[in-house]
């Protein structure tokens, strides 16, 4: 997968490696994202911008942590051939504000935080979702979980009761 990655008003840090790093997770685990021919871009930006996309985009005023805009339907994407031009899989944007907000919220490092979510949204690129059922939710947690796992971050989900009892 090439990645475009722009970063704006985020501190100084490795994002352009941690964005590597989550797509090469993410493909390990959805094999699908494995494709040399996907390209995505991936914007670290203000809360504001993400507010404003959030806006236009997806009729909800308010920022959110990231946002992902798939340009390619899964059923396309599961029959790219692996050779032949660069397709946009689409786009991914992060808010500094609120993201730095929930890393702090859970006690842990922006940078885990920041995979969690790069990974999250590159799912959802796959046509991958969580808000039409507690069992899509689940198989979506699980490859998160997995690809996480790959980059030696902790299950973020760990604290919830995962018992089949």
């Amino acid at each position: 997968m090439q990645l475009d990655i722009d970063v704006e008003d985020w501190p100084a840090g490795q994002w352009d490696d941690l964005a590597g790093r989550a797509a090469l997770a993410a493909g390990e685990v959805a094999p699908e994202l494995a494709n040399a021919r996907l390209a995505v871009s991936v914007l670290f930006t203000s809360d504001e911008e993400v507010h404003t996309l959030n806006r236009e985009w997806r009729d909800r005023d308010r920022p959110t942590n990231v946002l992902s805009f798939p340009m390619l339907e899964r059923t396309d994407l599961l029959a790219l051939a692996p050779e032949g031009p660069p397709v946009l899989l689409g786009d991914i944007a992060l808010a500094h504000g609120v993201c730095a907000r929930e890393a702090e919220a859970k006690g842990i490092a922006l940078e885990t935080h920041a995979a969690h979510l790069l990974v999250h949204g590159l799912l959802h690129l796959a046509g991958h979702d969580h808000v039409d059922s507690d069992k899509q939710a689940e198989a979506m947690e699980a490859l998160e979980i997995a690809a996480l796992a790959k980059m030696g971050i902790a299950d973020p989900y760990g604290d919830r009761d995962t018992s089949t009892a």
